[in-house]
């Protein structure tokens, strides 16, 4: 991976403390002691090489009035290609993977309602010509949250 101390501490900033500013990269290289310039390019190879994924805000959808759930199909493998793109283009679904399971595509729906939930399960049986036994529907009944920070290894 190639990650030296400066790109760890980079990492480390932009999980921690990251600035609530009109430039926040511009605080975050004051604070790392760096020039802003070096910042983008460190944290623009992270991305290239795959370190970083993705990087924005996480709101909690509950407190904002938005419902949630965690949704699958079970398709054919030969469907799989074509459900995950079918899937995809909801942006209500955040994430999507495949899964070595009896329902291979597990997803999340982050929606204003259930009934927009429903609809867009709906949606997606009715183009993938699935069963209602096809997919699973699993509403959020309790929370946990894990503070998912990784740490880069030395």
């Amino acid at each position: 991976m190639g990650m030296d101390d400066l790109d760890r501490r980079i990492l480390d900033a932009l999980q921690q403390s990251f600035p609530l500013s009109a430039r926040p990269f511009d605080v975050l290289a004051e604070r790392l002691g760096i020039d802003a310039e070096l910042l983008w390019r460190r944290v623009d190879a992270m991305f290239e090489r795959g370190v970083i994924r993705r990087l924005g805000a996480s709101f909690d959808s509950r407190k904002l009035g938005f419902c949630s759930t965690l949704a699958a199909v079970r398709v054919g493998s030969e469907l799989a290609d074509r459900a995950a793109e079918v899937i995809g283009r909801y942006p209500e679904v955040t994430h999507s993977y495949l899964r070595d399971h009896e329902f291979n595509i597990w997803f999340t729906i982050i929606a204003p309602d259930d009934q927009r939930i429903e609809a867009i399960l709906c949606e997606i049986r009715a183009e993938l010509s699935l069963a209602a036994f096809d997919t699973l529907n699993l509403p959020m009944k309790r929370m946990f949250k894990l503070d998912a920070r990784f740490k880069a290894r030395p």
